[in-house]
């Protein structure tokens, strides 16, 4: 039984403190349900605490299944931080430039053929799907997909028109596929697709409603956060990470830190190695803070 703070893991807790062996070099968190609070705002106290961290010397990484056009609600708050890992790790984006016109520095994209081998798996397993096609030039959807999005479609059409080769209505790389279904409950749907896709993409979910998103094989937060700090000569060591979605679970496993908000899934909870205040309780900057304070007292 782990002990954190004098209170044990078995105990109702909205806080215990995880420890790493080497001094963190950078934060890698996620923003909808951990650093942004419901309204989407970003907290003054949180916006003080990334700016405390940045002038400490840690590296700060966005890390969300959001793409790069709905990074708006952090980039006025970037400071020295502007890497944003956008759509559960297909791409990497440089927001100094803003969110309209962001600058790809990476893109790990889901195959068209392997996108359009899924559509046909989960229509067969689960009628009434409906499926929507995230590019790095918008979102594509069928008639069906209901209004989820922050913004319109660039074209409405079925996923297999959508997908074609050389398809007129949709190009550029895709980024990510996203299924939603009108009946299934949210966990249920995400264990069924894992078992009928299998390995052909990496599928998990980051929305309260039962919408799966499909990635690349082996494109996950975890995993292109991993190729982001080998670049920098960065150990899972030396990252903190936040999070509180199934589609966090990997990053906070292979970070050396890993917090879950109060607020997180309970799979998250059994992942993260520690756990923080929830989202609207600025759950990120306490653990900043309390960071901060530690090495300027050591």
């Amino acid at each position: 039984m782990r002990e954190n703070d004098g209170v044990t893991s078995a105990s109702p807790r909205p806080w215990t403190t995880a420890t790493s062996a080497l001094p963190p070099r950078l934060i890698a968190t996620d923003l909808d349900g951990t650093l942004l609070r419901d309204d989407k705002s970003v907290s003054p106290r949180t916006v003080a605490a990334l700016a405390a961290a940045e002038e400490a010397g840690i590296e700060v990484f966005f890390v969300t299944g959001r793409p790069a056009r709905w990074m708006d609600v952090v980039s006025a708050h970037l400071h020295g931080h502007g890497i944003a890992i956008c759509g559960n790790g297909a791409a990497v984006v440089d927001l100094h430039g803003g969110a309209v016109n962001p600058r790809f520095l990476k893109v790990r994209e889901l195959a068209a053929d392997t996108a359009l081998q899924v559509v046909r798996t989960l229509r067969q397993a689960a009628p009434d799907t409906a499926f929507a096609i995230e590019r790095t030039g918008g979102l594509h959807h069928e008639p069906a997909y209901p209004p989820l999005s922050f913004d319109l479609g660039e074209s409405v059409a079925p996923a297999e028109k959508l997908l074609a080769a050389g398809s007129a209505v949709a190009a550029g790389p895709v980024l990510k596929l996203l299924a939603h279904h009108p009946d299934l409950a949210p966990d249920a749907f995400l264990g069924l697709a894992r078992t009928v896709v299998g390995e052909r993409a990496n599928v998990t979910r980051s929305s309260p409603t039962a919408l799966l998103e499909i990635s690349g094989p082996g494109v996950s937060k975890a995993s292109t956060l991993e190729l982001c700090c080998a670049e920098r000569g960065i150990s899972p060591a030396e990252v903190i990470a936040f999070g509180d979605m199934p589609n966090d679970v990997e990053m906070l496993n292979w970070a050396g830190t890993s917090y879950a908000m109060g607020n997180a899934h309970p799979d998250v909870l059994a992942a993260a190695s520690g756990r923080t205040t929830g989202n609207n309780e600025d759950g990120v900057a306490l653990v900043i803070e309390r960071l901060l304070t530690a090495r300027r007292t050591d």
